[in-house]
């Protein structure tokens, strides 16, 4: 086994992965641990209600990021890695990203403060979804995250965001203490995602001396044009994970949704433990499936094969453990909701991952764009009628992580069954071209 494993690490390109993937796992890492320390404090400081607002908050203004985003971490990403020995090229392509996030920005800020002054439930909290939208929005903005995915220098990001993280998560646990200091949270973890955005830009300009430059209008218009698969692709992933909550909160308030929160952290946070394998992966695989689509697909399904096993060793004995689990991480009773929806929400972590290499190192390598924004369209609708459905009927939080649950096997089949279906046209395209 450890000779098979050396072996597949003796190409550069392959090295270079498995040190993306070390940098990404380090970053990982420090975004699973720090919030579970801050939400413990949170939940013990601010009581429920008021940590379930903060969570309802960044689901709020989650859509806006998905907006500025437009998918820029996937499409960008293959553009830089394919480009990567092309100063110009690095130049064009930053400056062109760069200026349709900041209109995108902009555009979202209208909409939101429209939302924020118009609406009541909105209005109220005014201060706090401001906040919030300043750090995760703008922070996440700006911070060009695709750019060093893209030319495989992850290390730089790492180093980035351990510094700013830590200082402010050191910050919430100093000086929130208070039930009416949720503001004061809010903004401190704000003040993280901008702070690290800041030193990112200033990172690249340095570093990797990138001219920045305004692009024209149609340049701008042709990058909106080629990422609106996958920013109706991310959208619609919003409307069967960040809808979910934010449905919950207008039908059972924000201590449903503390609750709620709570227990899907740490599932996706268990998921997103494959996210720096996936992301190591995906400038490599972009690069691979243009030499031999063949020998890519074999290489996704072997890893799809560890990934799927090493997942389900591990939630298994999290499964049992789930009351101890819970009270280890945010102090809530054995009784707590909060222990069903983390037994309920365990399936995340093998989906979510199944759905990556398929949907993500596949058919998105492969052009596949709209066949992949097929998938996660029907995936939408199915989960928003599931989970509107269970929540009229009276199921409560239980019937959202139900509706969860199905949804994520709907999608895990279909990003598998159009990837495989793929594969086998473009072998039939090469044997008539012989």
């Amino acid at each position: 086994m450890i000779k098979k494993l050396k072996k597949f690490f003796e190409s550069k390109d392959r090295k270079t992965v498995l040190k993306n993937f070390f940098s990404l796992s380090i970053l990982q890492g420090l975004n699973l641990l720090l919030p579970f320390i801050t939400f413990r404090h949170l939940i013990k400081v601010l009581g429920m209600d008021n940590f379930g607002l903060i969570q309802f908050s960044l689901v709020f203004v989650t859509y806006f990021q998905i907006l500025t985003d437009y998918g820029f971490n996937m499409n960008a990403t293959k553009e830089v890695s394919l480009h990567r020995d092309n100063p110009k090229a690095l130049h064009r392509i930053f400056s062109e990203v760069f200026y349709t996030k900041l209109l995108l920005m902009c555009i979202s800020v209208i909409i939101m403060s429209l939302i924020v002054f118009n609406v009541p439930l909105f209005k109220k909290d005014a201060l706090v979804h401001f906040i919030s939208f300043a750090g995760y929005v703008v922070g996440m903005g700006i911070f060009p995250m695709w750019f060093f995915q893209g030319l495989q220098k992850m290390k730089y990001i790492t180093y980035i965001n351990i510094i700013c993280k830590t200082l402010f998560t050191v910050a919430i646990l100093v000086f929130v203490d208070r039930p009416d200091e949720t503001w004061l949270a809010s903004l401190f973890t704000a003040c993280g995602f901008l702070t690290a955005g800041v030193i990112s830009l200033f990172f690249v300009y340095r570093q990797f001396q990138v001219k920045m430059h305004k692009p024209s209008y149609s340049a701008i218009k042709t990058q909106i044009i080629i990422g609106r698969y996958l920013f109706f692709s991310e959208l619609k992933i919003s409307l069967f994970t960040n809808t979910n909550t934010f449905i919950m909160g207008l039908f059972l308030g924000k201590t449903a949704v503390g609750y709620f929160m709570a227990a899907e952290k740490i599932c996706r946070a268990l998921g997103h433990l494959a996210t720096p394998l996936s992301n190591a992966m995906f400038p490599y695989m972009s690069l691979k499936m243009t030499e031999s689509f063949e020998a890519g697909y074999a290489e996704v399904n072997k890893v799809v094969k560890v990934g799927v096993l090493v997942f389900v060793l591990m939630l298994v004995p999290l499964y049992i453990l789930a009351p101890w689990i819970i009270h280890v991480c945010y102090d809530l009773e054995a009784t707590s909701p909060a222990v069903l929806l983390f037994r309920i929400l365990l399936i995340l972590p093998v989906t979510t991952f199944i759905d990556s290499m398929y949907g993500k190192q596949v058919l998105i390598t492969l052009n596949k764009d709209n066949l992949y924004f097929k998938v996660i369209l029907f995936a939408a609708l199915l989960n928003v009628s599931l989970n509107v459905s269970s929540l009229m009927s009276g199921y409560g939080t239980t019937g959202t992580a139900v509706s969860i649950f199905i949804t994520q096997l709907f999608i895990d089949a279909g990003m598998f069954y159009y990837a495989h279906k793929t594969i086998k046209g473009l072998r039939r395209q090469n044997l008539s071209a012989v």
